[in-house]
């Protein structure tokens, strides 16, 4: 078996992984290692980066060194020579969080078998059983839900502590897998949510990166239709009516906003979007932070 990619992950809303949550979803905590895959061919223990396949000069934090003395990854793919394992080698990058005993490891996050063709990608309760077998660290599902909506994935990432220290808080994410999806374009794939924690450690340590794909559509309507003029003209309108302004009209106020633009912008948003598929919920999760955003001196 020669190299092969490991597929990029998708953020939550973009085109390619609509409709993801839709059915029964893995969930995941997002490590922030290196990536790196390892396969055998023939008799010899092979090792890839995110891009590239490694050799002992050019090994990836010594990541391919680690793994020809690992008798685990050798008697794993002695018994399953058609499988390559992807994971993520935990060396330090943006996060510094994880147990000092977690580094240098590698986890295992997903299982392919490789027939020369496509990729087929193991679910998680068929592929976890070989890995205990045989001792491999990997990464745990920390939740399974059906038919997942916004809150409950962003809920989830309260539960992203694995690896992490004692009081350090959560991870870097989480990645959603639904192993009956293929999307409109017929490939299985996952989607991801980053926290805003880390983008904001990412940041600072890495410098600004690109992010490809196209925005939730919730998140588009918001930003165009929940201005501050919006949230402003509600704002009066209640400290107006109620001769001034207590901080337990904060509901009233997240309300207010929310019945507005919806109320006043979704022909618009109708027009303009070409007839979407809305989730409320997710519309009035983001109202919330926008309002928080715009107008934090009030929280």
């Amino acid at each position: 078996m020669e190299f092969r990619k490991y597929q990029h992950i998708e953020r939550f809303g973009n085109e390619e992984v609509l409709s993801i949550e839709l059915g029964l979803v893995h969930i995941f905590p997002k490590i922030d290692g290196t990536n790196g895959s390892v396969w055998i061919n023939g008799n010899t223990i092979k090792a890839g980066s995110r891009k590239r396949e490694l050799s002992l000069d050019n090994d990836n934090a010594g990541f391919y060194e680690y793994l020809l003395h690992d008798d685990r990854i050798k008697n794993y793919l002695s018994e399953f020579p058609n499988h390559r394992l992807f994971g993520e080698w935990l060396v330090p990058h943006s996060l510094k969080t994880y147990k000092p005993e977690a580094w240098r490891k590698f986890y295992v996050f997903d299982v392919a078998i490789d027939s020369g063709e496509e990729l087929e990608y193991l679910p998680y309760d068929n592929y976890k059983q070989y890995l205990d077998k045989h001792d491999l660290e990997y990464i745990p599902c920390i939740i399974k839900i059906k038919n997942a909506d916004y809150e409950s994935l962003i809920k989830s990432i309260e539960k992203t502590g694995f690896l992490i220290q004692d009081g350090q808080g959560n991870g870097e994410g989480i990645v959603i897998k639904n192993y009956g999806f293929h999307n409109k374009f017929g490939r299985q794939i996952w989607a991801k949510i980053v926290t805003n924690e880390f983008k904001e450690k990412h940041y600072k340590e890495m410098g600004a990166i690109e992010l490809n794909g196209r925005k939730m559509i919730e998140e588009e309507i918001i930003n165009k239709f929940c201005t501050l003029t919006l949230i402003n003209k509600t704002y009066a309108k209640i400290v107006n009516e109620n001769d001034g302004w207590s901080s337990k009209r904060i509901p009233q106020l997240l309300n207010t906003v929310y019945y507005n633009l919806v109320n006043e912008e979704i022909w618009q948003i109708v027009k303009e979007f070409k007839q979407p598929t809305i989730n409320f919920k997710t519309l009035t999760h983001l109202v919330t932070n926008k309002v928080k955003e715009l107008k934090n001196e009030l929280f």
